[in-house]
């Protein structure tokens, strides 16, 4: 992906459909509980400024407080897992399952490892935490 590159976006039923452009951010794989829990696995994610990011159809879009600083986008008629947002920062976490087409990002790093499940292996050399680098506890 190129930075200036422009993608799109959706739910699985379309209620939910967006435009961003670059640049994105390398993707995190975060592997805390609640991801785990809204996804059924770790969650693979890039960002983009806000500024960038434009909802062509938000339908279905509602928000959910999952923890005292952030909060989750989903399509609430399909039930889509499509976007993460922490409190006071102006760039949108997206998970990469929910962009149209390949998305080609290095992973940069692996967040709340000390939660993945036993079922699977990190498999690549990107730095793992047991919390978010510079998150609020």
């Amino acid at each position: 992906m190129s930075e200036s590159e422009v993608k799109t976006g959706s739910c699985q039923c379309g209620a939910v459909t967006f435009r961003v452009f670059g640049p994105f951010r390398d993707l995190i794989m975060c592997h805390c509980d609640m991801c785990q829990k809204s996804s059924g696995h770790h969650i693979a994610a890039t960002a983009a400024e806000d500024s960038s990011f434009t909802f062509i159809k938000d339908d279905g879009l509602t928000w959910y407080r999952s923890s005292g600083h952030a909060k989750r986008g989903f399509c609430s008629k399909c039930g889509s897992n499509l976007l993460w947002k922490m409190d006071g920062r102006d760039n949108t976490s997206i998970f990469v399952g929910c962009l149209d087409g390949d998305v080609e990002l290095p992973v940069s790093m692996h967040v709340f490892i000390g939660d993945k499940k036993s079922y699977y292996a990190i498999e690549d050399d990107a730095p793992q935490y047991e919390r978010y680098p510079g998150a609020p506890e």
